[in-house]
This record gives C-alpha cells, sequence and structure tokens, in this order.
C-alpha cells in the first residue's frame, strides 16, 4: 500500500483528503495528515465567527471521527522539521520519521509581520489562527479590568484580512482603528472610487481609518500605548493586530533544496508537483506562475489536480489563467470584483455608476467594441455579481448599450442581462468547490434534492466563501419551476421555513429567544438576514423592544437611531399627528443647540434632529423624555409617522377633525413591530393635504364618514393606496386596521411593505376586502384580540435605555475617553451645519 503524507491541515490539505477519498480510484492509499495545530481543519474563511461565541468545534471543518471513518491517520500539535528526500521521510519536532510515496505539502501561509521597531511588545497580536482569537480576547478581558476609560485597538493593514479583523474589533466593543501603508483600502481588489465608497461606509460605522501612514515604531514600555508615523504624527492604542499580508511557510522547502521563488513560496509545475515529482504543493504555499493565490477556490483545484496525478490522471492540470473573481461582505458592506477591475485604456473603457447618498459604487470594464463584458467592481450591492462574473467567464453576450448592464433598460427598469436560464450547463457556479450550473440542475432532476439544503449535501456548492449562494437558490427555484413542482421561499440556509411559517411557529410553542428558535427549528448559528427578521417576528408577537435581544437587531434597531453617512446618528422624536405645543418646540430647539444638531422638519411632520455622536444619544433622548417626548421609532420596521392636514379645526373644507384622528391612530400604532416600515395619513377631505394615499394606511373624509385606502407608499416606487372601505365611523376604521395590520404582520415577507405584499396576495384587494371586511376566514376577533394586546405591552424603547445602566453600555463603544470625535469633520451650511463631503 502506498503511502501519501499530507503536511498542514488547514483548508486546503483537508479538501485534499476529502476530495481523495471521494474520488473512485482511491483503493491501494494510505493517508496521514500531519497539522501543527492543536485541532482539525477549521474554516479560516469565517475565523471571526469566533469571536460571536467562542466554539471553535463550529468551525471544524469535520471531526476527529470523519478522518478515522475513512481511514486517514491525523496527527495535530506536532510541527514536520525536515524532508529527506533521498530516503523519502520526514522527521517531526518529537524526532519522529514517517516515510512516504507521495508528500503533499499544504503549509499554507503565515501573516507578514513587518520589522517595526517595538512589535515584539505586549497587546500586539496577529489574526491567522484560533489560537491568536484566543489570546486577543484574553488580552482584551485583561484590559477591561485594568481601565475604566475606552479601549482602542488599531488593525496594521487595510486588506482583505485586516478589515475582518477590525470587525471582530468593533464587535468587541472596542474603539477600532485601520492603519494601511497605501492610499486606499482593499488597495488589489478596488480602485480609488470604490474604495473611498468603503472606506465612508465603514467609518459610518464606527472604525477610524489612517490612510497612507508607514509606522515608525510601536510605542510603550512592556505594552503598546500607540503607534507612531512620524514625529508629529501618532495615535494612542491599547492593543494592535497586525494583518498586513502573508508570506507563504516554504520553510520546508529549504531543508531539501527544492525549487523556491525570489519572494518565497515553492515553485510548482501545472501537475503541482514542485521540482521533486513526487513532491506536491498546494495552496497558498505553492507558487503557480509566479503567483501565490491566497483564495481558497485555487487552492482546492490545486488539491484536485495533485490527487488526479497521483492517481494518474495525467491530463488533468492546473489552468494558466486562474481566476481571482470575489465577493465578500466586510463589516456587512458587499464588495466583489471579478475579471480585470482596474480596466488599461489599451484594453477597453469604463462606465461607472457611484451613489454616494447610499454608499454604492458598480464599474463594469468592456472590450473597444462594447460586445466583451472584461471585469469590473462592486461596493455596497453586490446583488448582480454571479451574473456578472458568470457572463465575464462564459462569454455570454450583452446589451448593446453595455450601461445598461448596471443601470437598467430605458424605461423599463432593473437589469437586462437574462437571467440563470440563459447560463451554459458547463459554466462553473461555485467556484471553490468546483461545482457546475449542470451539477446543480442534475442534482434536482436525477438526484432528487428539492431544496437548498439539499443541493448543497448532494454537491457542496455554497460551502466555500458563501459568494454563489444567490445564483445557486436562483438556479434550484428556476429548476424546480421547469419540473412544474412548488419553489419554497425559506427565510435563509439556517431555517428551512418562511418568515409565515416561523411566525407561527414561535408563537404556538411560545418561543422565547433567538437562540431556543434556532435550536429548535433551525441550524448552525444564524445570519444578518435571519437574525433581524426574527428579531422583528419576537417584537410582532410580544411587542418586545430592541433592548431585549441587542445582539440580532440591525445597526439601526441597535443604537435606537439612524446612522449618517459621516457616522453620526440622527434623533427624531414622536410628534404624534404633526401637532406639537410651543414649549415642546422650544425644547427640542434648546436640546438642538446644546448639542450643535441640524435641524430638519421631515415629510412626516415631524423634526429631525442630525449630527449626534453615539455617545450623545442617551444624553439626549433623557432630555426629551423629561419634556414628554417617546421614540418617534424612525430607525425601525415599524410605524414611523401618521400625517394630517388641520382638518375642520381651521380650515374652511374640512369635512372632519383629522388632526385628533390621527393622533389617536399614531399612538394606538406607536412601537408596533412589522416586516417593513408603515406610514399613515389622515385627510380631512378629498383635497388629500396629508397624502393617505401615498400611505401604508390613509383615511380621507367625506360626507358619512371616512373612506379607507390601504397598500400604497412614496419612495423609488411609488404606488397608490387601494380603497378598502368607504363611508367609516371612527369605531370601525380602528377595527379594519387593526385586522389590516395585523393580517399583513402574520403573512409578509421580510422587508416586504404592503404595496408588494398586496399584489404578490391571491386575489388581491378583493381578497383583503374578504378577510378584513366579510371575515371569510373567521379570524378577524383572533386579529383584532393581538392588535390589543400588542397596544397594551407598548413601552417606549428609549425610556428603557436611559434608565437601566446595563442597556445604556451599548453607546459607549466607539467614543474616545473625553468623548470626542477627532475624525468627524463638518462645514457650514446656511447657519447650521453639514458633513464635510469628500475632496
Amino acid at each position: 500500500m502506498k503511502k501519501i503524507l499530507v503536511v498542514g491541515n488547514g483548508m486546503v490539505g483537508f479538501k485534499f483528503c476529502e476530495k481523495f477519498v471521494e474520488h473512485q480510484d482511491n483503493k491501494g492509499f494510505k493517508i496521514m495528515v500531519f497539522g501543527e495545530e492543536p485541532r482539525p481543519a477549521y474554516d479560516r474563511v469565517h475565523l471571526s465567527a469566533f469571536f460571536e461565541d467562542q466554539d471553535a468545534k463550529a468551525l471544524e471543518m469535520a471531526p476527529r471521527e470523519w478522518y478515522e471513518e475513512h481511514n486517514i491517520e491525523l496527527i495535530t500539535d506536532e510541527r514536520i522539521t525536515a524532508i529527506h528526500r533521498s530516503s523519502k521521510k520526514i522527521t517531526t519536532t518529537k524526532d519522529l520519521h514517517y516515510k512516504y510515496d507521495y508528500l503533499v505539502l499544504a503549509t499554507g501561509s503565515a501573516p507578514f509581520v513587518p520589522n517595526i521597531p517595538g512589535i515584539e511588545k505586549r497587546g500586539v497580536f496577529v489574526y491567522r489562527t484560533i489560537e491568536d482569537l484566543e489570546a486577543i480576547l484574553a488580552f482584551a478581558k485583561d484590559l477591561r479590568s485594568e481601565q475604566k476609560g475606552e479601549i482602542k485597538a488599531a488593525v496594521l493593514g487595510g486588506g482583505l484580512l485586516g478589515l475582518e479583523a477590525a470587525k471582530a474589533v468593533l464587535d468587541m466593543g472596542f474603539e477600532p482603528h485601520v492603519v494601511e501603508f497605501a492610499s486606499k483600502l482593499m488597495p488589489r481588489q478596488l480602485d480609488t472610487r470604490a474604495s473611498k465608497v468603503l472606506q465612508e461606509k465603514i467609518e459610518s460605522l464606527g472604525i477610524h481609518v489612517h490612510l497612507s501612514k508607514a509606522t515608525n515604531r510601536i510605542m510603550g514600555e512592556d505594552a503598546i500605548t500607540g503607534m507612531e508615523f512620524g514625529e508629529y504624527d501618532k495615535i494612542d492604542v491599547d492593543m494592535l493586530v497586525v494583518s498586513a499580508g502573508i508570506r507563504p511557510r516554504d520553510e520546508l522547502a529549504r531543508t531539501c533544496s527544492l525549487e523556491m521563488g525570489t519572494r518565497g513560496g515553492i515553485i510548482v509545475n501545472n501537475k503541482m508537483q514542485t521540482k521533486d515529482p513526487e513532491i506536491y504543493a498546494i495552496g497558498e504555499v505553492a507558487l503557480y506562475n509566479n503567483m501565490i493565490y491566497g483564495l481558497v477556490a485555487p487552492g482546492y483545484d490545486m488539491a484536485e489536480v495533485a490527487i488526479n496525478q497521483i492517481l494518474g490522471n495525467r491530463e488533468i492540470v492546473m489552468k494558466d489563467d486562474i481566476d481571482m473573481s470575489t465577493k465578500l461582505k466586510l463589516i456587512g458592506v458587499d464588495v466583489a470584483s471579478y475579471g480585470e477591475p482596474f480596466m488599461p485604456v489599451e484594453k477597453g473603457y469604463s462606465i461607472i455608476y457611484e451613489n454616494k447618498t447610499k454608499n454604492l459604487y458598480k464599474r463594469i470594464n468592456v472590450s473597444h467594441d462594447g460586445k466583451t463584458l472584461l471585469g469590473g467592481i462592486l461596493v455596497g450591492d453586490a446583488s448582480d455579481y454571479n451574473m456578472f462574473h458568470q457572463i465575464y467567464l462564459n462569454g455570454l453576450p450583452i446589451p448593446e448599450d453595455a450601461e445598461e448592464l448596471i443601470l437598467g433598460s430605458r424605461g423599463e427598469g432593473g437589469s437586462s442581462f437574462g437571467s440563470v436560464a440563459d447560463i451554459p450547463d458547463a459554466a462553473q457556479v461555485c467556484s471553490c468547490e468546483s461545482v457546475t450550473k449542470g451539477d446543480i440542475c442534475c442534482s434536482i432532476t436525477d438526484g432528487g434534492c428539492t431544496n437548498l439544503g439539499d443541493v448543497i449535501s448532494k454537491t457542496k456548492a455554497t460551502t466555500g466563501c458563501g459568494g454563489c449562494k444567490p445564483m445557486v437558490v436562483d438556479l434550484i427555484n428556476e429548476t424546480l419551476k421547469s419540473l412544474g413542482k412548488e419553489v419554497k421561499e425559506t427565510l435563509c440556509e439556517h431555517f428551512s421555513f418562511n418568515r409565515q411559517e416561523l411566525y407561527d411557529l414561535i408563537k404556538i410553542n411560545k418561543v422565547k429567544d433567538y437562540d431556543e428558535a434556532i435550536n429548535l427549528f433551525g441550524e448552525g448559528d444564524g445570519c444578518e438576514v435571519c437574525k433581524p427578521a426574527l428579531a422583528s417576528i419576537f417584537a410582532t408577537i410580544t411587542m418586545e423592544t430592541p433592548n431585549r435581544q441587542v445582539g440580532i437587531q440591525d445597526t439601526n434597531d441597535r443604537f435606537l437611531a439612524n446612522i449618517q453617512r459621516n457616522g453620526t446618528y440622527s434623533v427624531v422624536p414622536r410628534i404624534a399627528g404633526g401637532e406639537i405645543t410651543p414649549d415642546k418646540l422650544i425644547v427640542i430647539g434648546e436640546v438642538a443647540k446644546k448639542y450643535d444638531l441640524y435641524t430638519k422638519i421631515t415629510g412626516g411632520q415631524r423634526i429631525d434632529l442630525f449630527g449626534a455622536q453615539l455617545n450623545q444619544l442617551p444624553l439626549i433622548w433623557k432630555e426629551l423624555i423629561d419634556a414628554g417626548f417617546e421614540s418617534g421609532h424612525a430607525y425601525g420596521k415599524s410605524l414611523r409617522t401618521v400625517k394630517s392636514c388641520v382638518g375642520s379645526t381651521w380650515c374652511r373644507y374640512g369635512m372632519h377633525e383629522s388632526v385628533t384622528f390621527a393622533i389617536d391612530i399614531e399612538n394606538r400604532y406607536k412601537g408596533l413591530r412589522s416586516p417593513h416600515k408603515l406610514k399613515g395619513g389622515v385627510s380631512g377631505c378629498i383635497r388629500e393635504c396629508a397624502e393617505a394615499r401615498g400611505k401604508d394606511f390613509g383615511l380621507i373624509a367625506v360626507e358619512g364618514g371616512w373612506n379607507l385606502y390601504v397598500c400604497g407608499n412614496g419612495g423609488a416606487t411609488p404606488k397608490h393606496a387601494q380603497l378598502l372601505a368607504e363611508q367609516l365611523d371612527e369605531a370601525t376604521v380602528i377595527k379594519y386596521l387593526d385586522r389590516f395590520l395585523m393580517y399583513y404582520i402574520r403573512t409578509a415577507g421580510p422587508l416586504v411593505r404592503t404595496a408588494p405584499w398586496l399584489e404578490k396576495l391571491d386575489g388581491g384587494i378583493d381578497y383583503l376586502k374578504k378577510i378584513v371586511i366579510e371575515d371569510t376566514l373567521g379570524i378577524a376577533e383572533e386579529l383584532e384580540l393581538e392588535m390589543q394586546g400588542l397596544v397594551n405591552k407598548y413601552e417606549c424603547e428609549w425610556k428603557q435605555a436611559i434608565e437601566d445602566p446595563n442597556m445604556s453600555k451599548r453607546f459607549k463603544h466607539f467614543v474616545n475617553v473625553d468623548d470626542t470625535d477627532d475624525n468627524l469633520v463638518f462645514v457650514p451650511m446656511r447657519d447650521q451645519k453639514m458633513p464635510k463631503a469628500w475632496s
């Protein structure tokens, strides 16, 4: 029996083992795997998830039992020190010797640590292994016990890994600083404008960015106290995480005279063979075509090639042109690049779309004849990445007017570059696992798969970086539809239920929190899709506020405020129906003046205060609540406002008292959480000054009562509300609104407003009338009782937050000790201020 020794038990080393045992010609071989870490292989791509629950086993790619089941001997906590090519042996740190027939080097890479004076000080860490993260957490715990002030942590490096580390620092509750030598973030993947968009977005989350900084020395005696860039240029920090790139772990090659690159890496041919044909190198240690490839997908391909070469399938070799396209979510921001992200003038031209208010940047690079997509960059919204990537890889045709790829067809809206059905079966959808469109479709048509979970189990698609998931889901749905099968929408891969089903399950089973829900009905640890969705469900069942389960809220709900483009927050107190006394107006003015806030009257008839720093929010809200104000929920998927005209109180055309009714309605439904935001309007006559027909629900006074309209909205795709009932008295209006809103809350999908919900509702407005007015489902009384229960449980969440010291702690995560942020820059504007624009 021939023996294969695999040195390195990272993701690529594990993939070699996994692919080998799946290969049909694997008989007659024995595999031994050596890893210098004390645990089996784990997922480094999602390493930052360790900070959430410190569960190392959740990151394991397979337990130890898997190795045993497949007759693979796994030796952990053991480093190989030498290779003896003449005797075909390796030596370990324990001076043990092992013979091999084939040796596979999958030693990966190590963090590059610049030679900066003081880099050895206590409090300086690298970001590569679980042990590194455990050391960071232990040091952070000590810092918290020693210091009363705010703790600052810097990350050296503004690339992919550096920004991941910054997110980890942010999640630990420290004030994060990213220090980058280059003049922009992610210099290898993004152009200058894309990097600016990313920078502004992450700065809005409280991460400070320092560009074009060369660190001269690490300050401090025994432990780090700061970083010095120049004589008068330095920052004070309590901890430093170095993430300044990688270097191949190629030291073993030096022990046996294998050929090396000038900057490191073991030189291999297209068969993954080194200078010695029985020694292979794969992953980040391999230098192929003078390149080190730092993505998992090329490493997995290298593992596949090495296996086939060992098994005698000589025709399987590495491609010369390796695709380095990638899609990631960095600190909650979509970032993607594919093909040729930077377009030389001689190759083609670029079309760029940029929306600074939404932190969006899209660039496509097209050949001079306008017929070929050569590459591009996406920041802020990468939903089109998978299709763009397939067009690039497979040379699919693009619109005659190439700008339609990112802007949509004129007058039609949306993209105009086809669907997943246009992709050839041979197209690689999941590059990490080399899964084609044909593999996915066949797993359904021939393999009996019926959902995403089945397809993942069958093909392993989406199990690498996860960037292909949207396209995989589209392919599954399209294939099921072509077979005449029902396509079931699920919340995400962690729950095989839709929002409506989860609502019922949580309610019926009296589930108390997210952890219990995922244990009972889901799998894994959850994601940014299901956590806020379940937060909404819990709120709509129990009227709990975001203060109860802070960890599953999105950023705005977590801090009970809308974050603005410069990282400050807005404050919007409730002004029900738009009515306010002079005394309360004075309070708002005094608060705005005291905290130097920009003030603006909103379209919903209330006053928005901009420019508050996170630590100021509790102070501002205490003054407002003491004056009788409540949260306006401008940050939540909840009732925002009920707009009114002055009605019959003042207007000579007014038919009914619209202000009082609007105030009553707003106070009834204030704090009500829903799948998306809700807005209402009450107009005192058909002149419609409150724009009631542009709201989720609206009332217009007529002879004999009120006409009730539902499911309208403004925004990017405005919809007129539709007439639900006519000439109603006020009690009937409330009754119908209770039923309508509760039915919407129960049945709508996440982030679906009332207008698109009604469009998808079988039978449309006529069916809704039968439910709300005729009670054909027999649930009207139940809906009313549920709504009354929520109304009775209302609490102002800002009042909760300022009265509970534990709740207030989260508003001090990102401020300096002296409660100021020197990175915020404002400029004058009409006797007020605004954030400084980009230079």
